[in-house]
């Protein structure tokens, strides 16, 4: 299978413009779904790529007793509170019944450790969502496979969660990484973004590597950026696979920006600070 470069000229075509005669609501609604106790800050960051992404609104789901603190992060979001500390399918129902305009659902970011047949209800009641779901984090479970199988669903593992959720261990070579992603992505019906030094991308059918990188971005919370970023542009209307090609590019070359300015000392806000400067060079 052919590989494909992730460049500039990749994202500047598959990057969606926007109308001028947009209103409210048609550039993309996301909802990101998570945190915990322990975790605050990965929703709000996740949030923020999503933002920055170039879509209208975005809503941050969070148990309710860190909602006060999420909501004092910014005033652009729109913070929903969960009576629930754990997400369950009866958080979730109450979600979708408070907001019916959400194009793409992230779920995962900051939700700590949780019952995986909880988890995969509320993914199989999400996925329904138009613009699809990114799964994220602590929801990347093999029982969460199950629920999104063949749907428009992106999952954005890191080595370590690769492979607690494919129950295979990643080899160390790229293109031997390539074909495994590739053979994971079509066995289940996802498209899967394996973070990295190289990003692979793959939807079963196409595989893409993406190398704009720093190694500065191990820092916690870039992870979470990646996946509002692939949200984001997700409910702008891109299929999965052109959604997680461009959202890695984009991810990376902010971390490679920040880092340019504050060597190995960067945090995933700073890479946050610099989406907008890589975007804008798409507009």
């Amino acid at each position: 299978m052919q590989k494909t470069t992730v460049d500039a000229a990749f994202v500047g075509s598959a990057m969606p413009p926007r109308r001028k005669e947009s209103h409210k609501g048609e550039n993309g609604v996301v909802c990101v779904v998570g945190g915990s106790r322990l975790y605050h800050g990965a929703p709000f960051l996740c949030a923020s790529g999503a933002m920055r992404a170039g879509v209208d609104l975005v809503y941050i789901a969070v148990p309710a007793v860190i909602a006060s603190s999420v909501r004092s992060l910014s005033p652009d979001f729109i913070v929903l509170p969960l009576p629930d500390a754990k997400l369950t399918r009866g958080n979730v129902s109450k979600l979708v019944s408070w907001v019916r305009d959400v194009g793409v659902y992230a779920v995962g970011p900051g939700l700590g450790p949780q019952n995986p047949e909880e988890v995969a209800g509320c993914l199989n009641e999400l996925k329904g969502a138009p613009g699809g779901l990114v799964v994220d984090a602590d929801a990347l479970r093999p029982r969460s496979l199950e629920s999104l199988r063949n749907s428009r669903a992106v999952v954005t593992p890191h080595a370590g969660e690769f492979e607690r959720l494919f129950g295979e261990k990643l080899p160390s070579g790229t293109d031997e990484r390539a074909k495994l992603v590739s053979e994971k992505a079509r066995d289940s019906g996802t498209t899967v973004l394996l973070k990295g030094p190289v990003d692979v991308v793959s939807d079963g059918k196409r595989i893409a590597l993406n190398s704009t990188h720093s190694p500065a971005m191990t820092v916690g919370g870039t992870g979470d950026v990646l996946a509002g970023l692939t949200a984001g542009l997700l409910a702008r209307g891109m299929p999965p696979f052109e959604a997680a090609c461009c959202a890695a590019f984009v991810n990376g070359s902010a971390g490679e920006d920040a880092a340019r300015d504050l060597g190995m000392h960067i945090t995933a806000s700073d890479v946050v600070g610099r989406v907008a400067a890589v975007m804008k060079r798409f507009d």
